[in-house]
């Protein structure tokens, strides 16, 4: 039994002659500043950032600055979602007493249902980071889809917003494009 084991340690030794972790095709991080990336309205008065989108997965990481009375139509998400709130104050019109704040950070199940609101008496937008895997199903009052929302179509939508504005979006990061 001690023979079958040699050969194995050898090739597992020699495997690793030049470390655990190979830095022959390593790549670099990618980072992106506030102003790499441009800030563009959307018909509803908010403004959107997208940061990088990642087509093979449906993972969208956006940015949103929604003003106060800013309220999004009711949705379903079909994967989790993630968000930072980095200024201002909001809630879901389902769980008002679950005020999310500067500093908070919140978790959405897949298969979570709500409608994202801004007081009409908030004192600030609300500025919020969002990592969105899966889709965003809009419904209506009686759950009948309105509209889908996935990682292509937020990709396409900000890269003509920011055509139509004149400006650049060519920092987003794309994957599987």
């Amino acid at each position: 039994m001690s023979e079958t084991k040699t050969p194995i340690l050898e090739m597992l030794a020699a495997m690793q002659t030049g470390g655990v972790v190979s830095r022959d095709h390593a790549r670099e991080a990618i980072l992106i500043q506030e102003a790499d990336l441009p800030w563009v309205p959307l018909p509803d008065g908010s403004l959107l950032q997208v940061l990088h989108v990642d087509l093979n997965q449906n993972l969208w990481v956006i940015k949103n600055k929604f003003k106060p009375g800013f309220c999004v139509d009711t949705h379903y998400h079909t994967g989790p979602v993630f968000a930072v709130t980095t200024a201002g104050e909001w809630f879901y019109k389902e769980y008002p007493d679950k005020v999310n704040k500067k500093g908070s950070y919140l978790f959405e199940p897949a298969h979570s249902v709500h409608t994202l609101t801004v007081s009409d008496d908030a004192k600030e937008d609300a500025e919020v980071w969002f990592a969105v895997f899966g889709s965003n199903v809009n419904i209506d009052d009686h759950g009948n889809v309105t509209s889908v929302l996935d990682a292509k179509m937020v990709m396409t939508v900000y890269r003509a917003l920011c055509e139509a504005e004149g400006k650049t979006c060519e920092n987003m990061i794309v994957v599987g494009e």
